[in-house]
């Protein structure tokens, strides 16, 4: 997704929900959020599950530091040890081994994604053990650049539209899922609407409550 493509979506999504254009008013227009295509932002990815983006961050920094270009091969000649010291679980070693194993075989190649339809895209990543929905929705998203790709359980996704829409409570992920649906084919801009929501709002109570301090920092979703 350019950032032409982004101000198209925001133009027509905006001109739909006005509850949109209000996060743009008060916000800002939202972030791009892009990523490089490949073997590296895959596992970033893995490491954000179920944990905040900066400390997905610092274990994915460690590891470059570690591995160098984070590659199948570099990261299969770490130990579990090495692993564990730049912050992964034994979880998440199993599954970026596991990764990084379909690559080094070629059961996975990521260079053809690109060509592959949405729900192609899907199948081929969730054939990996520990890549879920949310993890192969949000590579669609940021690194192929879809620009209906909806992240599948994401926290802050989810908390935004309650809090824009003052639900009761926080939607399931097939509620959020539904109510999506009115936004194609722009999923991915109104998820990126809703994370500058939630980014938004939590700067906005930091700042009120500590003059100064700020956050570039959101929950992460699910597998």
């Amino acid at each position: 997704m350019s950032e032409a493509v982004l101000r198209a979506g925001v133009a027509e999504l905006t001109g739909r929900e006005p509850l949109f254009a209000r996060v743009v008013e008060r916000h800002g227009f939202p972030l791009l959020w892009g990523r490089e295509p490949g073997f590296g932002t895959l596992v970033h990815i893995l490491l954000e599950q179920q944990v905040s983006l900066a400390s997905a961050r610092a274990a994915y920094e460690r590891l470059q530091q570690l591995a160098g270009p984070v590659t199948a091969g570099s990261l299969l000649a770490l130990s579990d040890e090495q692993l564990r010291a730049a912050g992964f679980s034994r979880q998440k070693a199993r599954y970026a081994r596991a990764l990084a194993t379909a690559v080094d075989d070629g059961d996975l190649v990521l260079e053809m994604l690109g060509e592959l339809e949405d729900d192609d895209v899907d199948r081929a990543l969730q054939r990996v053990p520990g890549i879920g929905p949310w993890t192969s929705s949000v590579y669609r998203l940021s690194a192929l650049g879809r620009p209906d790709a909806w992240p599948v359980g994401d926290l802050a996704v989810a908390a935004g539209i309650a809090e824009l829409w003052q639900l009761p409570r926080v939607p399931t992920a097939a509620e959020a899922q539904e109510r999506a649906g009115a936004w194609r084919p722009w999923r991915a801009v109104a998820a990126r609407l809703l994370w500058q929501h939630y980014l938004g709002e939590r700067r906005a109570a930091i700042t009120t409550r500590s003059p100064g301090k700020t956050s570039s920092d959101r929950p992460a979703g699910r597998r």
